[in-house]
């Protein structure tokens, strides 16, 4: 199982980002402290999730930080991701290891403990468990588990965690308490006045929690 850096994860949102674009959008995030940037635009076909794609790999080049693309397996090989993340609806895990390949990191939602005890450690990188809480970003999200919820599926999860839904700066304590390796953030930076110093403020508060 690879190392991944899931501590703060931003999940770009098109509507949201639509002040600065999501290209600058990450690339102030990751100047701010964001590891994992997951292109996640479900209004965009394949052709512009890819031309989206390549400029925000172009943006992150050698920052270190890692580019996910959401649900769209083309997007994600043709952009030459670092890795691709879908949900329980989309394809089965085995499918999308095998459409791209072993080098690429995959990432796979998870809303109860079962899904989270069935993950497959030799096919799944990390899970993204939630939602923590109710968000607008996601409409059709499952019920809410709480911090309480979270750590549930936390520890029936036999690989690394991501925290998401409706987290804040405020959050990250009680996040990595639950035994989360990271939280996924989507408007506690995109649409904010200064992406950059969201991104720090929470990024900050990750390392007082790892001190």
């Amino acid at each position: 199982m690879r190392t991944i850096d899931l501590s703060l994860y931003l999940v770009l949102d098109s509507g949201l980002c639509a002040g600065f674009g999501m290209v600058e959008t990450a690339r102030a995030a990751v100047a701010g402290g964001a590891s994992v940037v997951q292109l996640r635009d479900k209004h965009a076909d394949t052709p512009l999730m890819i031309e989206t794609g390549r400029a925000l790999k172009a943006a992150l080049s050698g920052t270190g930080a890692l580019l996910i693309v959401n649900d769209d397996v083309e997007a994600a090989v043709a952009i030459g991701a670092d890795g691709l993340h879908i949900g329980q609806e989309d394809m089965d895990a085995p499918t999308a290891r095998a459409r791209i390949g072993d080098d690429m990191i995959l990432g796979l939602s998870v809303e109860t403990e079962a899904l989270a005890a069935g993950v497959d450690p030799a096919i799944v990188d990390y899970a993204g468990i939630g939602p923590v809480f109710a968000t607008s970003t996601k409409a059709d999200h499952k019920e809410p588990t709480g911090f309480a919820g979270l750590a549930r599926l936390v520890r029936a999860c036999p690989v690394p965690a991501v925290a998401i839904g409706g987290l804040k700066a405020a959050h990250v304590g009680d996040v990595f308490a639950a035994g989360a390796d990271g939280l996924a953030v989507v408007s506690a930076i995109c649409g904010t006045r200064d992406p950059e110093a969201a991104a720090r403020e929470i990024a900050e508060n990750i390392r007082k929690v790892h001190r």
